[in-house]
């Protein structure tokens, strides 16, 4: 068996770091067609993707849609052919057309720019990138690429040849292409797709023509010292004038096949995280502490106390956690939403632990756009199985007999609540003509993944939940419920909450600062190794801050552990919705009513999905917890 666990391993090393497993390269030979694709124009400051033809480009003589997944329709991709004719290794300049905009276009365009729009175009699997150089702390500089080239810039005093606050348009496309050669193979390989983009007031002899031996380019060769092109929708018809061209340069370079995306993936910043993880685990080293300091010597000095016979007179009168006995294990008030909630936190967590796994083995490469969404998406839908399973264990110990509707709950609550909001945003984007509005297929289809899916997986794992029999609870309820003392104000549910919430939080806000960016800034987030430690230290802080104020909750004699213990640390999702207002006003430009309630809906999700996840994660640690303690102690 091992010897077959590591011929497995062995062949799976290789196609981890071959990034996408069944993916080969291309060989391209002397003057073969190189094709360029055209996406989406995007903005950090809108959020609201447009098609790349929504704009005055030029288009070729028939514009053809290429298939997307499930993940690039949900990120507004609409992928298309383009008029650029390129071939391999061939250096040249090329006028692509002329283009005289109306007044409505040529508002469209300035208002575009000045939203800071960005290009996306693909190459053999390659998105466009403009090359930035970062200077490190010590003196060194790196080459990093920026996903897409900008549509053009608002004038400035810096900026020569321009006016103050007029928007001018990159016209002129320089494509930096580079190839990898090697004996290994035939042709060369493309492994950079760089856009240094300009902005041209073109001039030319005579009349327009469309051959291009028979016109006469007076700005030649085009370069950054020449006058830019001004978009102004108030001008005339020859100032409105727009001549589009592009020039190729071929280089060679040492960087091979399986490691071109490296440079879109250099984040440079391994050092913050490898200080979120020394931080959160700071964290969990301080809980870990208390937690052992009492399950070693408090709970084992009380489990010695109250089992000894000579000491149950002097316990009489006593306080603590074993007084509360015969009312630990009563039933919370709401026992049906406590179970449907900790079923949707084993079916988000069960998804996590997946797809962060696939991640880690090259699964969901960047090279496959719209992967990771996609398989997210999937495996929620597929984990209805551990949803149901999860939901009915709870309902059943919490003595709930309504299993029909914990099992339509479970299945629809939390997707039902999401599935809204997300309804009323894609109105208000397709309300503003953004290709980020899901069509009406892709509705179809999210529907039949939910119920012809989801909904019979869950049945089946709250069936398997339901037929299998609950082990014998360590203790005996009362009928008539004990009365719970007066509570200190360290004891409060406000309190309890903030202490609960804040820890988890604090272990992985860095993180979720490049998770964050990574969504809202449009950058590449490709730390998956950290990204499971962080996880798995979110899942040790969670426990263990359940266990402590569970611990402090019954030595007070308060019995109803239940929901406190899932919203103890299921608050680290209000932490994390407060944090977003934080990072809105600090870090984001968003303009806009439609933008920023597409930011703060979305964030209201991901806040309430990790709430649920932390949340589900402290009632199963004090659950475990309340189990040990008091199947340890003898009761009368």
């Amino acid at each position: 068996m091992s010897l077959v666990f590591l011929r497995v391993w062995l062949l799976l090393a290789p196609v981890a770091a071959f990034y996408l497993p069944g993916v080969a390269p291309h060989e391209y030979l002397d003057n073969e067609k190189v094709e360029i694709k055209v996406n989406k124009l995007s903005s950090t400051k809108t959020q609201l993707p447009y098609d790349y033809y929504s704009l005055p480009f030029c288009r070729p003589a028939e514009v053809v849609n290429k298939m997307e997944n499930l993940g690039e329709v949900l990120h507004g991709s609409v992928i298309k052919n383009s008029a650029y004719d390129i071939s391999m290794g061939k250096i040249e300049f090329r006028v692509l057309c002329k283009r005289t905009l109306e007044p409505a276009e040529a508002t469209l365009l300035h208002t575009r720019i000045r939203q800071d729009y960005r290009v996306h175009m693909i190459m053999d699997n390659l998105p466009a990138a403009t090359k930035m150089i970062r200077e490190l702390p010590d003196g060194q500089t790196i080459v990093m690429y920026d996903r897409g080239y900008p549509l053009g810039f608002v004038g400035s005093a810096e900026r020569q040849g321009s006016v103050p606050g007029g928007a001018y348009l990159h016209n002129h496309l320089r494509f930096v292409l580079k190839y990898h050669k090697d004996a290994a193979f035939d042709g060369a390989r493309i492994v950079g797709f760089e856009v240094e983009p300009l902005s041209v007031k073109h001039k030319y002899k005579g009349a327009w023509s469309d051959d291009a031996s028979q016109l006469q380019l007076l700005t030649l060769p085009v370069g950054p010292d020449l006058p830019p092109l001004r978009v102004d929708p108030k001008g005339s018809a020859a100032e409105r004038e727009v001549v589009y061209t592009y020039d190729v340069k071929w280089e060679p370079s040492d960087v091979k096949w399986a490691s071109r995306w490296d440079l879109y993936l250099y984040m440079g910043d391994d050092q913050i995280h490898w200080f979120s993880i020394i931080n959160s685990l700071a964290i969990v080293l301080l809980l870990t502490g208390i937690v052992a300091m009492i399950m070693m010597r408090t709970l084992r000095r009380d489990v010695s106390r109250y089992n000894s016979p000579e000491d149950k007179d002097d316990l009489a009168e006593e306080s603590g956690w074993k007084l509360v006995h015969a009312d630990v294990l009563r039933p919370p008030p709401r026992p049906l939403l406590l179970s449907v909630s900790v079923g949707t936190g084993v079916q988000l967590l069960c998804m996590s632990f997946i797809s962060i796994a696939c991640a880690l083995l090259g699964f969901l490469s960047p090279a496959n756009r719209g992967g990771l969404l996609t398989a997210t998406l999937l495996l929620f839908v597929l984990m209805g199985v551990p949803a149901g399973y999860g939901a009915s264990r709870t309902f059943k110990s919490l003595r709930g007999v309504e299993w029909r509707a914990l099992t339509l709950l479970t299945a629809t609550a939390y997707p039902a609540a999401i599935f809204v909001v997300f309804t009323l945003l894609n109105l208000a984007l397709w309300s503003h003509g953004s290709t980020g509005a899901v069509p009406a297929g892709t509705f179809v289809a999210l529907l039949a993944m939910w119920f012809c899916v989801s909904l019979p997986l869950v049945f089946v794992g709250a069936f398997l939940g339901f037929k299998r029999p609950l082990p014998a609870p360590p203790t005996r309820t009362n009928e008539i419920p004990r009365q719970i003392p007066p509570q200190g104000w360290f004891l409060g549910r406000a309190v309890t909450m903030a202490v609960g919430g804040v820890l988890p939080f604090g272990a992985v806000f860095i993180e979720l600062y490049f998770i964050m960016s990574s969504i809202w800034l449009q950058r590449f987030y490709y730390v998956f190794g950290f990204l499971a430690l962080v996880l798995l230290i979110l899942i040790i802080t969670c426990a263990e801050m359940a266990i402590v104020l569970c611990y402090f909750q019954l030595c007070n004699e308060n019995y109803l552990w239940q929901w406190r213990s899932f919203l103890n640390t299921g608050s680290a999702g209000l932490f994390l919705f407060g944090y977003s207002f934080v990072y809105f006003s600090s870090t984001l430009e968003i303009m806009g009513f439609v933008s920023t309630m597409l930011y703060f809906s979305y964030m209201f999700i991901c806040s309430l999905l990790f709430g649920v996840t932390t949340g589900t994660i402290g009632f199963v640690a004090s659950w475990w917890f309340v189990l040990q303690i008091y199947g340890a102690v003898k009761v009368d």
